[in-house]
């Protein structure tokens, strides 16, 4: 996967070592209700589309863009649906926590495609039949498919098992 120069430039300071970084992901619905994922090219597993804010992007222009430049859909954001930090470590031993804002977006144009090397294949999927994903995934499809009005978080001092660490850890 392609490393933003941003990133590529704190790696060369710290290495492999823990970075915080933003990042967003988006449950991207469209008019049958189904559920746009990909599968990753660097672990093989079906993932909710996401990547890094860039320095300078707020958070909804980086999710459409991120959309648009990995699946060739385009979207509108719909509602803010949750915010929490959860851990990844890169097959090449690469530590991250993203600060992750997730969003449910509304698919509006294009065709779902592999449109850049992250992702193997793309497709749709009705919400009773995804395949196997993470749990905090499956969380954030969780929290977007519901009509709630408040956005989601980790409430202070609770385990939150599925997200892979309680706040202490943090």
């Amino acid at each position: 996967m392609p490393m933003s120069p941003y990133v590529a430039g704190l790696r060369s300071l710290v290495g492999p070592e823990l970075l915080m970084l933003p990042g967003v992901s988006a449950v991207v619905v469209n008019d049958a209700g189904h559920i746009l994922l990909g599968r990753r090219s660097d672990t093989g597993l079906w993932s909710l589309i996401a990547g890094a804010i860039d320095p300078g992007e707020q958070p909804a222009d980086a999710i459409v863009r991120e959309i648009e430049e990995e699946t060739g859909v385009h979207v509108v954001v719909e509602r803010l649906v949750g915010a929490a930090l959860h851990p990844v470590t890169y097959p090449n031993g690469d530590r991250c926590q993203y600060l992750n804002i997730w969003f449910r977006c509304l698919a509006v144009s294009g065709e779902a495609r592999v449109n850049d090397d992250e992702s193997l294949e793309v497709g749709w999927f009705p919400p009773h039949a995804l395949p196997d994903m993470p749990a905090w995934e499956r969380l954030r499809v969780e929290t977007a498919l519901k009509d709630e009005p408040a956005a989601w978080y980790a409430q202070d001092g609770s385990h939150d098992s599925e997200l892979g660490f309680t706040h202490s850890d943090a």
